[in-house]
């Protein structure tokens, strides 16, 4: 069972994240970095990290529904129960958004990734954080997602602001993508 995170961690996490920061900790499957959503400097710093262009978006994880769904776009009932019925959980949907999301979030695409995390660390900090985070696997663009912190310092030394330090969950890789229209899988967890 993963502990809670350190209060003091958690205050640092918190202070990094309003300052624009970057900062690392475990979820289900490995280590993500994670920053303000909203915050257009913070993630083009961390898309720099990681190599990865902007066209190719980014997910969001919340502590609830509720912090995520003023984004999405209504789905028909039967495809919102299939969500919810793995939430909180290690799935992430694809799931349609207004337009007026920032293109640094979305990417190209008219649908965003999405997940209410079951991690108490994650979880923790989205609901310290009082709404969503961006969190992608730590690493740069085509190498293996860091499974520890020392991982993640040894593929982005001090350009990460805070490195929050946990368990990861029960997850041997990054989460499973699916599809909120269709269900279909898009990435194997």
């Amino acid at each position: 069972m993963t502990r809670p995170v350190n209060p003091w961690h958690l205050r640092q996490a918190i202070r990094a994240l309003g300052r624009g920061g970057i900062i690392a900790c475990p979820t289900e499957g490995v280590f993500g970095l994670e920053c303000n959503p909203f915050d257009s400097e913070a993630v083009f710093r961390l898309l720099e990290l990681k190599q990865r262009p902007v066209q190719a978006g980014l997910i969001l994880v919340a502590a609830s529904f509720a912090q995520i769904e003023p984004l999405l776009k209504p789905l028909p009932h039967d495809n919102e129960c299939r969500v919810f019925a793995t939430w909180p959980g290690p799935v992430t949907w694809l799931w349609p958004v207004f337009s007026e999301l920032p293109f640094w979030i979305r990417g190209n695409h008219g649908t965003i990734a999405v997940r209410v995390t079951n991690h108490p660390i994650l979880a923790t900090l989205c609901q310290h954080w009082g709404g969503p985070l961006i969190s992608t696997s730590a690493n740069p663009h085509g190498r293996k997602p860091a499974r520890s912190a020392l991982q993640v310092r040894n593929y982005f030394g001090d350009n990460i602001d805070f490195i929050v330090h946990g368990q990861l969950g029960n997850q041997q890789k990054p989460t499973q993508i699916r599809d909120a229209r269709d269900g279909a899988v898009v990435r194997p967890g």
